[in-house]
């Protein structure tokens, strides 16, 4: 079985002592391919230099992450739309609105998450959302831009199933992470509801780990574990959500 971890962050210092093993590892649980978001200006050299010494499985995307947006935000996001024009990356991610650590750049976050959407559709690119405690601040801001049609995931979504159905309409796909694997979980019911084929899988990594890893470091390797509990609440076979999602991860990054 063939997996692709659409939401890693390997190259952060959590992975500086084994992240070799932690490649490894992932590639002996059937992970083809993983996806790197972006941070901010901070994280490109260590986004490029794990592309670069993995570049079998490991691909980057770039974006300003909306933690990451203060008061030099006009700074930070010229750098990062700058490196699309020495860098090729398969989408555009992290971006969004956060307002669960600091509400005070709202409005800035709205501002960046909105040219980053627009540069991704301008460059045919799709894009990766982190909505937490923001959906509806999110969703304000695609209907504003009002494309047609979106291309990209809600990356670990946040919301309800007629939340989901309602973003799938738009275009995008529900990312599914550890966090479906939690007791206290609303995503079950929001899969309940949801077609596989609008489904990828994601870790987060080094983040949201799923049970039983849950509060230690997550990594790639743990990704069968998220398609487990897919396969279960689902009631369908661990074959078909390996199959249908690497298919919608490799159709959503043109991989």
């Amino acid at each position: 079985m063939n997996y692709i971890d659409t939401h890693a962050h390997i190259y952060l210092p959590e992975f500086n002592d084994d992240l070799e093993q932690t490649v490894q590892r992932a590639k002996e649980q059937g992970i083809i391919k993983i996806i790197l978001p972006n941070i901010d200006s901070h994280t490109i050299a260590p986004i490029h230099k794990v592309c670069e010494q993995f570049s079998e499985i490991c691909f980057p995307l770039m974006g300003l992450h909306p933690t990451h947006v203060k008061d030099n935000y006009s700074e930070e996001l010229e750098v990062i739309l700058q490196s699309f024009e020495t860098n090729k990356y398969f989408g555009v991610g992290e971006i969004g609105i956060d307002l669960y650590w600091d509400k005070t750049f709202l409005e800035q976050q709205k501002i960046v998450f909105k040219k980053q959407v627009i540069f991704a559709h301008t460059n045919n690119l799709p894009i990766v959302i982190h909505a937490r405690e923001s959906f509806q601040e999110i969703m304000e801001v695609l209907y504003e831009i009002n494309f047609p049609k979106f291309e990209g995931i809600f990356h670990a979504f946040p919301g309800n199933a007629a939340q989901a159905q309602l973003v799938i309409e738009m275009g995008f796909y529900i990312g599914i992470g550890g966090v479906i694997t939690y007791k206290n979980s609303h995503l079950p019911e929001v899969l309940s509801h949801i077609d596989l084929n609008h489904i990828v899988l994601e870790t987060d990594s080094p983040y949201l780990s799923p049970v039983p890893y849950r509060g230690k470091r997550n990594e790639s390797s743990y990704i069968p574990l998220i398609a487990e509990k897919v396969a279960q609440l689902k009631g369908i076979t661990l074959d078909e959500v390996a199959l249908v999602t690497t298919n919608n991860a490799t159709k959503i990054f043109n991989l």
